[in-house]
């Protein structure tokens, strides 16, 4: 490991290669979040980084993994970060230290154009699909008690098949990030957000444990982020349809 110093207030931190920070993350689909467009991953997050590694005078080197292997890939040493779209839990905390929260979001069910789901109680009885590995499938536990969850492992095909699945009438519901579904709406007039349910999950980066330094050199630029304005500007380029919660 080699020591960098950061800008700000230049504290000395360390990376698990020179001049790289090795990120943790998943190919799958999520926009406006995060995507790969014409061999380049694209979106919220990916700008995001690559602003706050600019800062910090660090080349992002991004890895692909499937989601359930996110912090066992952390806990070998081998990556700095775990930053995709991670909800910072308590369950989490015990594999990673997370910076501040980078944004707050609410979660969504989509279905399709024609169905007659307007709100929660419509969903009795109803197939609804969650991403295994989501934070939102403990949301589950505020929509009816007999509706049928569908359970799809992250692999990064996940958002073609579950989007399929809805259009064919395997599921007849989705529940994820509110952000992720409008984008889904926007691009597929087959589909509509039926509802929003108020979550305000707090997305973070995933630190390998025990780098303080590294941890606080982030959260300094984050904040310096929010505190200058250009935080608010790349979400009013890339999530124009929500407020900027900072």
């Amino acid at each position: 490991m080699t020591n960098i110093t950061g800008v700000q207030n230049s504290t000395e931190f360390t990376t698990v290669a020179s001049g790289e920070l090795r990120i943790i993350t998943s190919d799958i689909s999520v926009l406006p979040m995060s995507f790969i467009r014409d061999g380049e991953r694209q979106g919220f997050e990916p700008a995001l980084t690559r602003i706050v590694c600019d800062r910090l005078g660090l080349t992002p080197q991004w890895f692909s993994f499937p989601l359930k292997c996110f912090y066992s890939e952390l806990s070998s040493g081998n990556y700095d970060v775990v930053w995709f779209n991670q909800v910072i839990t308590q369950e989490r905390r015990a594999w990673a230290d997370f910076t501040r929260p980078y944004g707050r979001f609410d979660t969504a069910i989509l279905v399709r154009e024609d169905a007659a789901i307007d709100n929660k109680a419509h969903l009795s009885g109803k197939r609804v699909g969650v991403l295994q590995e989501s934070v939102n499938t403990r949301l589950l536990e505020v929509l009816p008690p007999d509706i049928e969850p569908v359970y799809f492992e992250g692999s990064n095909k996940v958002e073609v098949e579950i989007l399929q699945a809805l259009r064919k009438g395997h599921i007849d519901a989705i529940i994820e990030d509110a952000i992720v579904l409008m984008a889904a709406e926007a691009q597929d007039a087959g589909v509509r957000v039926a509802f929003e349910i108020s979550s305000q999950h707090p997305f973070g980066v995933g630190v390998l444990p025990g780098n303080r330094e590294l941890l606080e050199a982030l959260n300094t630029v984050l904040t310096s982020l929010i505190v200058d304005g250009t935080l608010n500007r790349l979400w009013g380029q890339w999530i124009p349809f929500k407020p900027c919660p900072f």
